[in-house]
Order: C-alpha cells, then sequence, then structure tokens
C-alpha cells in the first residue's frame, strides 16, 4: 500500500499545470508544488486525513493549498521592492564604508567606562536574561533594571 505522499507524487504534473494555470512560470511552479509536498506532509504528521478513501486523494484540499500558497508568495512579492544595482552602485561612496571592528571597539571602550552595575545589567539583559527574571534573582526592582537597562543603551547609542 502506497503512502499518501507517494501517491500526491504521482500526480506532481497535475500540480504542476494547476499552479502554472495561476500564472506562475514553470520554475516557480516546481517551487510551490515542492513547498506544498513539505506543507502536507507536516500536516500528515499532525494526523490530518486528507484522503478520500485508501487510494484517492482530496483534490480540492491540494487545490485551495497550492491556491493559498500561490497567493501568499503574490503578497510576499508585493512587499518586496526591488533596487537596480546600477542605481545603488552610482550613489555608493567609499567614504560611506563603516568599519564595524572601530565602531565595536569604541562600543566596548564606552561600555568599559561605565559603572560597574551599569555594566552588569547591560551585559545580562543582552545576553538574553530577561528583565522580569533578573529582578526576581536578584531582588532588584523591575523598573530599575529596565530605567538602567535603557539609559545605558541611549548612552551607548549617543556615544557612536
Amino acid at each position: 500500500m502506497k503512502t499518501t505522499l507517494q501517491l500526491l507524487a504521482e500526480k506532481h504534473e497535475d500540480w504542476i499545470r494547476i499552479v502554472e494555470s495561476f500564472g506562475c512560470n514553470s520554475d516557480t511552479a516546481e517551487d510551490l508544488v515542492q513547498e506544498m509536498y513539505i506543507k502536507i506532509n507536516s500536516i500528515l504528521l499532525r494526523g490530518v486525513d486528507i484522503m478520500y478513501n485508501e487510494t484517492e486523494i482530496n483534490h480540492f484540499y491540494i487545490f485551495r493549498t497550492l491556491r493559498t500558497m500561490f497567493l501568499d508568495l503574490i503578497r510576499k512579492e508585493k512587499k518586496v521592492s526591488l533596487v537596480e544595482f546600477d542605481t545603488f552602485s552610482h550613489n555608493f561612496k567609499t567614504e560611506d564604508l563603516v568599519n564595524f571592528q572601530a565602531v565595536y571597539n569604541t562600543f566596548l571602550h564606552n561600555l568599559d567606562e561605565m559603572h560597574w552595575y551599569d555594566k552588569k545589567v547591560f551585559e545580562y539583559i543582552e545576553a538574553g536574561e530577561s528583565i522580569a527574571g533578573l529582578s526576581e534573582k536578584t531582588k532588584i526592582s523591575y523598573y530599575s533594571l529596565y530605567n538602567t537597562y535603557r539609559r545605558v543603551k541611549k548612552t551607548l547609542l549617543e556615544k557612536l
């Protein structure tokens, strides 16, 4: 007995034609169908059944999945604006380059010059500790820690 994904793969060319009927080129159609396989596999792993019986796939469900994925792709493409490289490269000047190592060294120097308490609060929160968790562990007021962190961050940004 074949698995659901094997039955889906047998109709691969049909799925490609469906996506191409939405207006996609063949490469995009292929990509969407491959993404559909991944999505259907995750649905199957959650226990959802997409079969009418043991040998027939719910074609409408697959169509709706492909259509939804296509519409999501269209929405994402509208949000992204492409900038021509030639336009960008003409406006780019070599003096606009940033020496990130120098900026990072300045940041570390400014942080080292701060009071030890401010520095430690900033380091703990930047390392991923939540303010609430740090407050509970140290018995220091949440608002005191929050204000310290915010003040240190603002100071460091101003000095850069």
